[in-house]
């Protein structure tokens, strides 16, 4: 795999309360893989960070050496690019962990996208959070 194109997002119910992240990847516009996962309490942003780090180790592991993410989130896309600064304590090591991370591959963009367009991740992400809400009702 050379170039690969990611779909981010992070979804929180109560924000803080129930979290998940959901990403789809594309390699020449067809969908080589998706990934939905329950991430426990976190608010909207640390979602949203957390499904970019999922996401970059995903390409890592497809040997990707460029890579462009899609995600909803303006504060992540201008934070990962240098046009918000970090302020909040919480998301500093998310997003040290991203500019790590991102730092391995020889290309790598991050992009901002509408809602609209990001609903294939938004509909992983909720599945995310389904899934703890399952796992809930099933204890009852």
């Amino acid at each position: 795999m050379t170039e690969l194109t990611l779909f981010i997002d992070g979804a929180s119910r109560g924000n803080p309360g129930h979290a998940g992240i959901g990403i789809r990847i594309e390699a020449d516009g067809d969908c080589i893989a998706e990934h939905c996962e329950y991430i426990g309490c976190a608010t909207n942003n640390v979602a949203e960070y957390r499904a970019l780090i999922k996401g970059l180790e995903i390409a890592a592991e497809f040997k990707a050496n460029r890579v462009t993410v899609f995600s909803d989130s303006e504060l992540v896309v201008r934070q990962m690019n240098g046009t918000y600064k970090v302020k909040s304590g919480g998301l500093l090591p998310l997003y040290q962990t991203a500019q790590t991370q991102s730092r391995i591959f020889d290309g790598f963009q991050i992009k901002h996208v509408r809602r609209e367009q990001n609903k294939e991740a938004d509909r992983l992400a909720n599945q995310g959070i389904a899934t703890k809400d399952c796992a809930d009702m099933s204890k009852k």
